[in-house]
């Protein structure tokens, strides 16, 4: 009877700049930043790794704090001899940076077991050459408070079908939103959500409807109309990725069995 080699979970973080790749997901003849770190690992581990990400993020969309699993045979003493965060800094493009890796229970998963997961998005409200590829220019004269009151209607709902792709295979459209707020911050306008999940281009969806009630196009009511139409038809367009952040996921600490290694 053959013996069964030992593999080990780890969880990676990680914060990438998305405009130069098509999302987090690998994607047939395009450049993804699961493919870019699983390449990486693979050669200094020596075996191929694939990493499974929290989610999947839309092209140019960037993450402040992004979490992936993956396992190898490698033990947590190997891993933290081999110095592997910084190697994999080493070898990765600028645009993406390892924060830290830590091992955790085998049935640990990045995407089934987080709790939570938040996003930011960010306006600008002048030309800004900094925030080039890194916020949504939108000048127009936007109304503030109208902003807060239709994203406050936002938490009195859970299904958000009106606001994800029609052609998609999902069926089901509930998220428990925890908070959605908007902050000012010199001229940008800076748009934070909370869920248990997302659905796909939500985020986008809900931020361009948002817009549109600031600028007088869809009032209050017809907001509350949109969200209980289920119809993606009957919301707002969807804004640019380049202005989309992915924050972080939370996770249960009994998952972890290290600290960063």
């Amino acid at each position: 009877m053959e013996n069964k080699e030992e593999s080990f979970r780890y969880f990676i973080d990680l914060c990438f700049y998305g405009t130069h790749y098509h999302g987090w997901q690998v994607q047939p003849n395009a450049a993804s930043v699961q493919q870019t770190l699983e390449k990486a690992a693979s050669v200094l581990l020596k075996e191929q790794i694939t990493m499974t990400g929290t989610g999947r993020t839309d092209t140019q969309v960037h993450a402040r704090h992004f979490t992936a699993h993956f396992d190898t045979l490698h033990n947590p003493g190997v891993i933290k001899e081999l110095n592997l965060v910084y190697k994999l800094n080493s070898i990765l493009p600028a645009d993406i940076a390892i924060q830290q890796i830590r091992q955790v229970k085998p049935q640990a998963h990045a995407r089934f077991s987080a709790t939570s997961r938040s996003y930011e998005y960010i306006i600008s409200r002048k030309k800004d050459p900094f925030m080039v590829n890194r916020a949504w220019r939108m000048e127009r004269k936007m109304n503030f408070n109208l902003l807060e009151e239709a994203t406050n209607i936002l938490l009195e709902y859970n299904n958000f079908k009106s606001f994800t792709k029609s052609n998609t295979q999902v069926n089901n459209y509930i998220c428990n939103l925890e908070s959605a707020s908007w902050q000012k911050k010199d001229h940008l306008w800076i748009f934070t959500i909370r869920s248990n999940r997302f659905l796909r281009n939500m985020i986008r969806a809900i931020t361009g409807t948002l817009t549109e009630v600031a600028l007088g196009k869809i009032s209050l009511m017809q907001m509350r109309e949109i969200i209980e139409s289920k119809n993606r038809n009957k919301a707002g367009y969807s804004v640019p990725g380049y202005g989309l952040y992915f924050l972080g996921a939370t996770f249960d600490d009994e998952i972890f069995l290290s600290s960063p290694l």
